[in-house]
This record gives structure tokens, C-alpha cells and sequence, in this order.
């Protein structure tokens, strides 16, 4: 069956369709989940109200990493006088903002819409909401559509970027991660408030290409859900660059005239972008989770080892609440796929979700932290390395700057989390996450060849940090 967008105009108010399934939601585990499910020859209509392919491509992932690459090749330059010989470079704005509206293709999503109806789902756009088990009421333009999925409904309804309740910001034109990709022009002055994965990229790039950036935590230090030595570390490298990083602090309120007008601590900062980086919140508010028996003010969806929410209900992606990751949603979506199926498979498994943040240096991460450990009550060794005392530190050249560390369970001796701050970090972290997945033997790992002169080796004398 070929799929075929279903546009208002097609339909009467108050239609009702059968089918085998619809996936509300079409981020990247939705848009995966509804191809492969329509491959295998079930009937499925596929609901969006925004761009089919979801935050990943067209305001996160792919455009903030088309940001960061040239951010890196700037900072590239500047290092070679100290390395190679006096260089220059004159960064140009227009290149980046170029490559980002070709990848998205000016944000219009065909590219994604196309194999998804070449596979047989049918897409309805509109605001779905669930109507019962199995039901899904969408609404578009004042046309209202109920689909009724005879094996169930996937939702994947993803995040939005959280509005904090800051004294005068409503109706300022201040920047998400949404505005700031889309940007034809760097800031002048650019203040970012929370330095997570988002503000860390968006800050450091933005930085590179000119802007006095001042980035504000309210936690005492950045990256918080990390390992304190890494956001310490990572924080020296951003000084040292330029930015102004404030810490342990709150913003009190904003007025804008033209400009921004940021008061934090009783200081008054002046800014032509504010960037608003605080983290996510997930879209369960009003899609109906009352109608099949949960809650609509929850934070997150639970859901079993097969991603099961509920009658005929499954969840996948930011909204299950393990991990804000497209590797994570894209992972759940496939065990999805498998059930509604019917076909066996291992339940899902968390222990060793990695997550990069794509600053220079890298910061990567699997498993638990040190204090998530030893919460969980583990007997806890940890074993800590310094990138810049290696010798690839030294080759790597002056500023170098990082750290690994590993996260031990002496009785059952293996590694259940790891952290690594250094150049490559998210390609360095790809041993450590097989490591803590396979429950490898920290005494195995250490009788591994480590490579002469890498990055990589430094995961060596970490180990041996252990005791």
C-alpha cells in the first residue's frame, strides 16, 4: 500500500479510520518505528504537528554540530601560531548559516515525509491527542480526525525548550536552541543561561566566532550532571577562550529595549541575544494521558523492559525519561517495533547510555557518576587521569586540557560508569561504554594493549588509578 499525506481537505470533521497503528509523534524513534513497522506490512498513520523528523535535524543535533565544527576549525587556526607558524582566519557567519539551511533544507521536512509514504504511512498532521486505548483524536485547521489502531499507539512526543518563570522575559525576543541555529548573524554580545549540553555547544561556538559570551549556571558548576572534575575542567578551558562563566548563580530579571538588560546577583549584564538554554520539558501535558489511565501532570512515562506504557500504549523517547538522546529514542523505537510485532527480544537496558557534548574538548560519559554510585550503595573505587600528563597531551600541543575517569564496583570488579573530557572524547568514550555494557573485568581491561601515543591510553592510567 503506497502512504499518502492526509490533509484536511480530504477529510470530514468527525471521521473515523481504522488502522493497525499510529506512532503520535514523528521525532527520530517515531519516524523509525513508523517506517519499520509499515516495512513489515502493517497499516500505519503516522501524527505531527511540527516538522516530521522532530527536534534532531532541524534544531538540534544535526545544526548545533554544522555550528561547532567550523566553531573548532577557528580555534584550530589560533592554535597553529603556537604550533606551526603565524595563521589567520576571518570567520564568516554566512558559511555556517548556509550549510545549516542546506542540511534541513530551509526547514521543510519532504526529505522526511518521502520515505516514510514510499513505506505505506500515511501522515495526518495536526495536534493528536490519545482518546482511549488505542484511539488517537487529531485535530487540524478545525477538522477532526479519531484513529482507531487495532494494535495499539506509539507516542513520541518529545520536548520543547523549558520557559522559566524569569521577572520580564515574556515577551522579549529572547533566543532557544530554535532561534539560535537559525541565526543569520553572530551577536555581538550573547548571554546564555544554562550551561548543559545546549548552552555548552551554543556558547562555545558562538564564542569562536566572536561574541563576548557570558554563560550563567544556576548549579555551582557546569555540565551538573556530570563529574565535578570534568566541569571544572572543561570550565578553565572556556575561561581561558574568553567566556565569562558565572556559576551558582540565578537571573533575577530581564528587561529588553533593543537590548537586553540581564540583572544576576545585583549586576546589570547588556546583551543584544539572550539565549535561553535551561534544559527541556517534555510535551505530555495535552495529549491525552488522562483518557488511558495516566496522568496527564506526570514528568515522564513509565514504561516496562518492552517499552509498554499501558493498554495497547507505548513510549519511546525523552518523554520515558532515560536519556534525552536520539541514540536513546532510536534504541527504544527498534524494542517497540519488536513487540507490537509480536517478536521476541531482550528487554531495553540502560546501564551503559552513553552521552557526548560536543564542546572542545569533548565531554562523554556512560553509566553512573562517582556520587550516583555510591547513592546506589556500591562499594566504589575510582581511578582518575590527566589528558594533558599523557604524551598524545603533550604532542596535542599547549592548552590541552582534560581528564578520564572510571567508576568501579570493587565486589563485583568492573567499571559502572566513566567520564571523559579530551579531543575525540565521544570517540575515546566508545571502549569505556563497551566496557560497562559487557560487565568487562577490570582486571581484563587491564591487561589490554593500549595504543602508544593516544588519547585513548589515558584510559590506562586511570585504570590503574583504581588500587
Amino acid at each position: 500500500m503506497n502512504g499518502a499525506r492526509i490533509e484536511s481537505d480530504q477529510i470530514e470533521s468527525g471521521t473515523t479510520r481504522d488502522c493497525d497503528v499510529v506512532v503520535l509523534g514523528l521525532g527520530p524513534g517515531g519516524e523509525y518505528a513508523a517506517r519499520k513497522l509499515a516495512e513489515a506490512g502493517l497499516d500505519v498513520v503516522g501524527v505531527d504537528r511540527g516538522l516530521v523528523g522532530g527536534e534532531c535535524p532541524f534544531w538540534g543535533c544535526t545544526p548545533s554540530k554544522l555550528m561547532v565544527r567550523p566553531a573548532d576549525l577557528v580555534a584550530e587556526v589560533h592554535r597553529a601560531d603556537r604550533l606551526a607558524g603565524p595563521a589567520t582566519i576571518r570567520p564568516d557567519w554566512s558559511l555556517v548559516a548556509g550549510r545549516i539551511r542546506e542540511a534541513n533544507h530551509g526547514w521543510t521536512d519532504a526529505h522526511h515525509v518521502e520515505p516514510l509514504e514510499h513505506a505505506g504511512v500515511q501522515i495526518a498532521r495536526g495536534h493528536g491527542r490519545l482518546d482511549g486505548p488505542g484511539a488517537v483524536r487529531v485535530e487540524h485547521a478545525g477538522v477532526t480526525t479519531v484513529f482507531r489502531a487495532g494494535r495499539g499507539v506509539l507516542l513520541n512526543t518529545g520536548t520543547e525548550p523549558l520557559r522559566l518563570p524569569i521577572e520580564g522575559l515574556a515577551g522579549t525576543p529572547y533566543w532557544t536552541n530554535r532561534e539560535a541555529v537559525a541565526a543569520t548573524e553572530v551577536p555581538d554580545r550573547l548571554v546564555v543561561v544554562g550551561a548543559g549540553a545546549n548552552g555548552l555547544e551554543l556558547a562555545q561556538a558562538f564564542a569562536r566566532f566572536g561574541s563576548q559570551v557570558t554563560l550563567l549556571e544556576s548549579a555551582e558548576r557546569v555540565a551538573p550532571q556530570g563529574e565535578p572534575e570534568a566541569g571544572e575542567a572543561l570550565t578553565e578551558v572556556l575561561r581561558a577562550e574568553g567566556l565569562d562563566v558565572r556559576t551558582g548563580v540565578e537571573v533575577e530579571r530581564v528587561d529588553h529595549d533593543g537590548r537586553f538588560h540581564v540583572r544576576v546577583a545585583g549586576e546589570l549584564l547588556e546583551a543584544d541575544r539572550l539565549l535561553l538554554a535551561a534544559g527541556r520539558h517534555n510535551n505530555l501535558g495535552d495529549i491525552g494521558l488522562e483518557t488511558v489511565g495516566l496522568d496527564p501532570e506526570a514528568d515522564t512515562i513509565d514504561t516496562d523492559g518492552h517499552l509498554r506504557a499501558g493498554e495497547r500504549l507505548w513510549a519511546v523517547g525523552d518523554i520515558t525519561g532515560h536519556g534525552a538522546f536520539t541514540h536513546v529514542s532510536r534504541y527504544q523505537a527498534a524494542g517497540a517495533v519488536a513487540d507490537i510485532l509480536g517478536n521476541d527480544g531482550p528487554p531495553a537496558d540502560y546501564r551503559a547510555v552513553p552521552m557526548v557534548i560536543f564542546t572542545d574538548p569533548e565531554l562523554a560519559s556512560v553509566g553512573m557518576t562517582e556520587q550516583r554510585a555510591r547513592d546506589e550503595g556500591l562499594d566504589v573505587r575510582v581511578g582518575v587521569a590527566q589528558i594533558e600528563r599523557s604524551a598524545r597531551g603533550w604532542l596535542h600541543g599547549p592548552g590541552t586540557k582534560g581528564i578520564v575517569k572510571v567508576v568501579a564496583d570493587a565486589d563485583r570488579g568492573v567499571l559502572v560508569g566513566a567520564t571523559v573530557l579530551a579531543p575525540y572524547g565521544g570517540e575515546i568514550i566508545g571502549m569505556l561504554v563497551t566496557a560497562v555494557h559487557a560487565e568487562v573485568p577490570v582486571e581484563r581491561l587491564r591487561t589490554m594493549h593500549f595504543a602508544y601515543p593516544t588519547f585513548h591510553r589515558t584510559i590506562e592510567a586511570a585504570l590503574k588509578g583504581l588500587g
